[in-house]
């Protein structure tokens, strides 16, 4: 919960969030916790043209990471929703109460402006750091997503969740996020194993790396196609 504060992040909001992310990525018929909004070719194709504008707007990657960002840090996370537990709800007013605090006591020990600067320019650089990271974690060219008749937990953690090669200091940086499959196969292994469990166990390695230009790459593919079961553009290419 502390470590929340500092991140901007209510826990038990992201905690539950996080749970029900794990329960259902990947699932195209339970979308919509913790997820990048994605829509199938054909939804899109039958959507009116305020939808189509707004889905485009939402992935453009200047909104997405640039504005998007942002959004989830400074407003989503300081909003209650309905369906939240009451320990959720107050979880989130306690962090928006201990924020108020630090913004005061720093303030008025450094200058609110000078506070606003530092703060803002660390934030938005982490909050575009880790949004590019959960990005890459369930939008890439070799990912796959299932109807729920044919959703297996330990099926979707090797081809719904990839797996993203740093280099050694921005993967000891990251927290070995990149063995990110590893992660939803089981969530309770800390982060510190991950790089073990990928060494010791073949079948981790059989899952294709996400590389940096990939990574770039895949900024291009909006829709699942469930034709030809592949992220595309929306023109259509894959």
């Amino acid at each position: 919960m502390f470590f929340g504060i500092l991140a901007f992040t209510p826990y038990d909001k992201w905690h539950n969030q996080h749970m029900r992310h794990h329960g259902s990525v990947g699932n195209l018929d339970k979308r919509g916790v913790g997820d990048v909004w994605t829509m199938t070719k054909e939804e899109y194709l039958s959507s009116n043209k305020w939808n189509r504008l707004k889905y485009r707007i939402y992935r453009n990657p200047l909104v997405l990471f640039g504005i998007g960002s942002l959004y989830v840090f400074l407003i989503q996370n300081r909003l209650t929703q309905s369906g939240m537990t009451r320990k959720e709800i107050v979880n989130v007013w306690l962090t928006n109460a201990a924020l108020s605090i630090l913004f005061l006591v720093m303030g008025l020990t450094i200058g609110f402006g000078t506070f606003v600067i530092i703060q803002l320019s660390i934030l938005y650089i982490a909050a575009i750091s880790g949004l590019w990271l959960f990005y890459l974690q369930h939008q890439y060219e070799e990912v796959n997503w299932f109807r729920n008749k044919d959703w297996n937990y330990r099926k979707v953690a090797l081809e719904g969740s990839s797996f993203v090669k740093f280099p050694k200091l921005l993967q000891w940086f990251s927290g070995n996020i990149g063995f990110h499959h590893i992660h939803h196969l089981n969530s309770r292994i800390p982060n510190y194993y991950l790089n073990n469990c990928f060494r010791e166990n073949t079948v981790f390695n059989e899952v294709k790396p996400v590389t940096f230009l990939m990574s770039l790459r895949s900024l291009k593919l909006r829709l699942w196609d469930e034709q030809i079961q592949k992220m595309v553009t929306f023109s259509g290419r894959h």
